[in-house]
């Protein structure tokens, strides 16, 4: 069946590549929170996640308007760059899931939860590479009901993989912990 596609590297590749991702990782939340900052208005409190989020096209077309032209080019750098973001933020926690995995559950059934939220990770890229494509569409003049909605599943379909992942993470570094002070 599933098993992590980090199961036959080295501790030493893994650490490295952990790092090497972290890193990238920091620098590509700066290169987005930067990009999304001329996106921010009355309309999109949220910047990109906004539109991503924004289910009609009515809403679509209102958040599209409200942006000036440098905004939208923005958004547009945003969605493109976010390409090689959702490889970085998915990697990072599918490389956490898997070292907590290791850990914690090695040789038992719970083991098997921690490979599945692996996969899911890379699941989760594919929806978010899905959403982009859709919101580029609508920002390049496809005004249609289908990319809104495209958009809308796929990001709440990512979003939803990505916080599963997020709490696992965060439920077994606390559980990691509290085994150490035991």
């Amino acid at each position: 069946m599933f098993t992590s596609p980090f199961e036959k590297i080295t501790k030493r590749t893994e650490k490295k590549f952990t790092y090497s991702v972290l890193y990238l990782l920091i620098i590509s939340v700066i290169v987005m929170r930067y990009f999304d900052r001329f996106l921010i208005n009355e309309i999109t409190p949220h910047g990109i996640i906004s539109f991503e989020l924004a289910g009609t096209l009515e809403r679509a077309v209102e958040i599209i308007n409200s942006w000036p032209t440098l905004a939208k080019t923005y958004a547009g750098l945003s969605l493109g760059y976010d390409f090689l973001f959702l490889i970085l933020y998915t990697s990072f926690i599918a490389i956490l899931i898997h070292k907590l995995n290791q850990r914690l559950w090695k040789d038992k059934p719970f083991y098997r939860i921690g490979e599945l939220l692996i996969w899911a990770m890379f699941f989760a890229a594919i929806f978010d590479t899905v959403e982009n494509a859709s919101l580029i569409k609508l920002l390049i003049g496809a005004r249609q009901q289908f990319w809104v909605s495209v958009a809308y599943y796929f990001a709440l379909a990512k979003f939803l993989l990505v916080i599963l992942g997020i709490l696992y993470v965060f439920v077994n570094s606390l559980w990691l912990l509290t085994k150490r002070k035991s």
